[in-house]
């Protein structure tokens, strides 16, 4: 009976443990299920306001010491997917890019912050801006929790590499998922 009731204890501390913890998490104020005209790029077709969505993390693991940021449309008709967001070098104290961050000329950001090249060939935001007729696009908007504090790289690398040395100095990451397609108007 006594073996019973300590092995029950155990289990309980472990699935209290298990259940408790808190993960890495990422959200956004501005976002839901679908992307708005106020995030679509504007160019290309497309006549949005290219405004970036504020963004916000929280339960980073331990050893985090800085983060990245990137928006990935992986239905773009390209091959190779889309780069629409690349930021990386963001302090490990901050836990939030407000909106209209993605906008390099209203240094929005912390100090030291690097938006480095998209797949439209700018530093910043680009928003999304799929083809007409192309429906639903995906875009996968993720937060990296680095175990370096500088990653090396400066605002012309382009995101092929930005990937390489993201992938290997990643400690966790936590993604949520937006979608858009361009109104018939368009």
């Amino acid at each position: 009976m006594i073996k019973s009731i300590s092995i029950l204890a155990v289990l309980i501390t472990f699935s209290s443990a298990v259940l408790g913890q808190q993960t890495f998490t990422l959200s956004s104020t501005d976002l839901g299920g679908q992307a708005t005209t106020n995030e679509e790029f504007n160019s290309f077709g497309c006549t949005g306001k290219n405004q970036s969505p504020q963004l916000s993390w929280k339960n980073a693991p331990e050893g985090t010491k800085s983060f990245a940021v990137t928006m990935y449309d992986l239905d773009a008709p390209t091959g190779s997917g889309w780069w629409h967001w690349v930021v990386f070098d963001i302090p490990a104290s901050t836990s939030e890019l407000i909106s209209g961050a993605g906008n390099t000329k209203l240094n929005l950001t912390p100090e030291g912050v690097i938006q480095s090249i998209t797949d439209y060939g700018i530093h910043g935001y680009g928003g999304p801006c799929p083809p007409k007729g192309h429906g639903l696009h995906q875009y996968i908007i993720t937060v990296y929790a680095l175990k370096t504090d500088k990653l090396g790289l400066n605002e012309s690398t382009n995101p092929a590499v930005v990937g390489y040395y993201l992938w290997n100095n990643t400690l966790a990451k936590a993604s949520i998922v937006t979608y858009y397609q361009k109104s018939k108007e368009q």
